[in-house]
This record gives C-alpha cells, structure tokens and sequence, in this order.
C-alpha cells in the first residue's frame, strides 16, 4: 500500500530534478536551503491533496440529499414493495406469515450481496433508475435453532451448502415439495433439497401474478411498474413515484438465527469490532442466498452470506475509509466490467481485511482516504496476481479461485493503468456519476412539465395531506441522519399498513 509519508521532506533542490510533479518552495534555514515538496504519489507522481479533493468530488455527487417529495417517493415505492409481497404470501401460504426481511441500500449490481450472477440485463443509474436497493426475503426461517448451525456442505463448495428439508416440520415439506430436488436417504426415506433455482422459478411467477393483479386494477397512489424482470434468481422491478425510479432488487433467501460452524474459527480471532459493537450483534444471524459456486450444480447450491453482519461491522468503519472504497469501486465496476471477473463485493472483503490489519488510529485520519484508494487498488491487484481473494468470514474459501491466469492477468493489467493514473480514472467516475445525476434531473424537469402525479397529489387532501406532509419530514430526517445505512424490516402480511423497520440499532 501507499503508506503515508511526511508532508514535509529535506533535500536540495538538485536531488528531485526538474520532475514536472514537484513544487518546490525554498526557505533557509542555518545556512541550508530546505526545499518542502507537495506530497505525492511515488508510483503516479500525483499530488495526494488533489487526491483527497477528487475523492471528496466524487462522494458529493454520489450521496444526494433528498428532499421531503423525495423522501416520501421512496417510502411510498417501499410500502408498495412490502404489500406486494404480502399479496405473494397469501397465494398459496409458501412465504412465512410473519416475516422479517433486509433492505440493503445499493442493488446486487453493487455488490451488497455476493450473488456473482452471470446475466444481468442492462441497466443503469441516471438512464433506468435513480437509486436503488436489495431486499432479502426470507422464504424459510431456521430462527430456533442453538448455535453454531451445522450445514450440509458435503456435496458443495467451500462458503456453499445445500439444504435438506429434513431439518422442518410436515407442514413445511408439504409446502414447498414441489421447489426441491430429490435424493434418497441413508435409511430409504425421501430427502427433499431446497432447490435455490426452483424457489426462483415460483418467487418470480408469483411476483409476476401479483403485479399483473395490482396494474390490472390500479388504486390512487399506487407507483408505476415501469420494469419487471428476472435476473438469474433475482428479481429486478423498478417502480415510478411521482418522477423518482426506484430499481428494487428482490433475493428470496432462507434466514438462520445463530451463526454457521464453518465461519465458527472467524470468532475466534482478533477483529477491528472487537470493544466497538459486541459479538451478538456480529452473529445474530445469515443466510443463504441463491447462488451457486463456477462448479456447483445450481439447481441445489446456496451461497452463505453474512448481510446482516456487514450491516453492523458497517458501523465500524471511518468515514475516509469507506469515501475511498466507494470511489475504488466506481472505477472497478466501469474499468473491470467486461468480461466480468471482479465483484464490488470482493473489494468489500479487502476493506474489511484492511481494517482488521491496519491501527484503528490511522484509519480514522480524514485526510488519508487517498492513500486508502492506492491501497485497496494495490491489494485487489495483488490478489488478482495471486488468484486469491479470501472471503473476510470464511478465510480457507477463495473467491478468485475459479479464475483462469489469463483471465486474472488481464484484470491485474488493468488495474495497473488505473494505479499508474488514478487521478484520470476518478475523473471518469466522477463524469460518469454527475452524467446519471444530470439524467435524473432532466427527467424530472420532463416529469414536472408533463404534469405526473406526485405521491401528494393522488393521495388527497386535508388530513391526509397533513399526515403526509409529517411523514415526509419524519422521513427526510431519517435520510439525513443515516445516509447509505441499511434498514430491516419487519412486516406483517395480514397488516401491510403498518410496517415496522429498523436502521441499524434505532428502531420506527
């Protein structure tokens, strides 16, 4: 990594040269002209100040403020998304009743999750959406079991499992039979698998019953399904409210209360955490995602993942650091896009590496977020090198194990123009990032003359106006106090009016 260097160093004139990124600024001091040099970039020569002032550029434009019609566009678009789920779980009883899901701010395009998926159609913000998120919906619950949880991991790679039905009652088999893979048993009785392609098969069939209900008899106030379409096991739906487009990316998932065996060791070493949030709610719980390794068989693989944990380890983590991380991934996503071999989600992984490695106290330095970007560069060059990307929860799994060494080349070299030229790759991002902000003003502006209903406007007047004119407010206030933070949600389907969410520790 580029570490920090002085901001002041020693030494004549002579011994830099006429190097076109120095500056030199001369004093006398006994006799001996001192020379103070700009700091800089050994690799690039470039000055790490106008790093640091590019960076800050870059999360301007990308965390926008949202103001009261905003706020409640997106809450509006929110309710829609749990009442439609809520009319999923009462076609045929398969869902939970009461069920608790994560939303994630960022689609699955942004890496929240490690989902890996190899088609996803085009989409973008600016063009096709203005912001985005990731709900997790839980289509089985495993919340009563003590830990650590034993998975069958025999028949899957590292991080991976199947799920065996056996571990439920009657009634959940019977239910969902119909989404599982067969296998027999050791003693001749029928072993039922959860089958993550086949519960993406019914998750999306079900999705597209219940908006095909709801467009076919539309109420006031209800957002425009603009798109609705399935990505692999995900299903992609971008909502209208008012001019705001909101891309929800939904992952049926099974939820796990405890923590899995596998990841058990993790705990026992010395984390960066450690003092700040306590074990508990490290390992309050996990899931499984629908998502396969390069080798497994997909119609029987999930992925672990360990979102609600990200969610607190989040909290940890300085506002430099994670600045950095966010401007390292803009250039990843657009750099790396194709073909596709680096994930958003593996540079996560270096982060939360990086701040297990690195002194609490120099990670918490405002103005170093230009050395942590050369460094999450270096590091993710160095494992591409390597092909090793350790997963942060379960070390012994590589995720750049399935990449072939000219595949990881490729990448590595590409990664070193940026390292050579950051300064140029960020202004790309930031141009790339205020383009889409400028395409979502245009639509607005276009929405604003065309006369399109607003959430305020179709919901009525009087009370009703007032009521919503306090959510708005309650609402923006929660936007402003907890930017980019991640919400769970806890919903019941028999009362959708009424839902219950949590960002981070503060509950609503």
């Amino acid at each position: 990594m580029a570490a920090p260097a002085l901001n002041r160093r020693a030494g004549s004139v002579n011994s830099i040269g006429s190097s076109p990124t120095a500056t030199p600024n001369s004093s006398i001091n006994n006799n001996r002209v001192i020379t103070c040099y700009p700091e800089l970039d050994f690799r690039s020569g470039t000055r790490i100040e106008e790093l640091n002032r590019l960076i800050q550029e870059f999360s301007k434009h990308d965390q926008r403020e949202y103001d009261d019609q905003r706020a409640l566009e997106i809450h509006t678009a929110k309710d829609f998304i749990f009442s439609m789920l809520g009319m999923v779980q009462k076609l045929d009883q398969k869902l939970p009743v009461a069920n608790e899901y994560l939303l994630l701010s960022g689609g699955v395009r942004e890496g929240v999750v490690d989902m890996d998926l190899d088609e996803l159609s085009p989409c973008s913000r600016g063009t096709d959406y203005d912001m985005d998120f990731t709900l997790l919906v839980p289509a089985l619950k495993l919340h009563d079991r003590n830990q650590p949880v034993t998975l069958d991991m025999r028949h899957s790679a590292l991080g991976h499992s199947w799920l065996s039905l056996r571990l439920f009652d009657e009634g959940t088999i019977g239910r969902w039979k119909d989404c599982c893979t067969l296998a027999d048993h050791v003693n001749g009785a029928t072993n039922y698998f959860f089958s993550p392609t086949l519960v993406a098969d019914w998750f999306y069939e079900s999705v597209a019953v219940v908006l095909a209900e709801v467009q076919r008899k539309p109420q006031r106030g209800m957002p425009r399904v603009e798109r609705a379409e399935r990505n692999g096991t995900v299903v992609s739906i971008v909502l209208g409210v008012g001019s705001s487009r909101m891309l929800y990316d939904v992952v049926p998932v099974v939820s796990f209360k405890g923590w899995p065996a596998v990841a058990q060791s993790w705990l026992m070493e010395n984390h960066f955490w450690d003092g700040k949030i306590t074990e508990e709610e490290v390992i309050s719980g996990f899931y499984l995602v629908p998502a396969s390794s390069p080798s497994g068989r997909p119609e029987n693989e999930w992925r672990l993942s360990f979102a609600r944990s990200e969610v607190q380890l989040k909290k940890c983590i300085s506002p430099g650091l994670m600045q950095a991380y966010q401007a390292c991934k803009a250039i990843i996503v657009r750099l790396l896009a194709k073909p596709k071999a680096v994930s958003p989600y593996q540079l996560r992984s270096l982060m939360l590496w990086a701040c297990d490695r690195l002194p609490t106290s120099y990670l918490a330095q405002e103005d170093y977020s230009a050395h942590f970007l050369l460094g999450l560069i270096e590091d993710l060059q160095h494992c591409l090198v390597n092909k090793n990307c350790p997963n942060y929860f379960i070390p012994q799994c590589n995720m750049l194990e399935h990449l072939t060494d000219e595949m990881a080349m490729h990448h590595a070299r590409k990664l070193a123009l940026a390292r050579a030229d950051p300064t140029e790759h960020l202004r790309l991002a930031i141009e790339h990032t205020k383009t889409a902000n400028r395409l979502t003003l245009e639509l607005q502006r276009r929405g604003s003359t065309s006369g399109l209903p607003s959430p305020q406007s179709e919901l009525g007047a009087g009370d009703q106006h007032q009521s919503d004119d306090r959510l708005a407010k309650k609402l923006q206030q929660l936007v402003t106090e907890n930017p980019g933070k991640s919400i769970s949600v806890f919903i019941n389907p028999d009362d959708v009016t009424r839902p219950h969410f949590r960002i981070d520790d503060k509950f609503f």
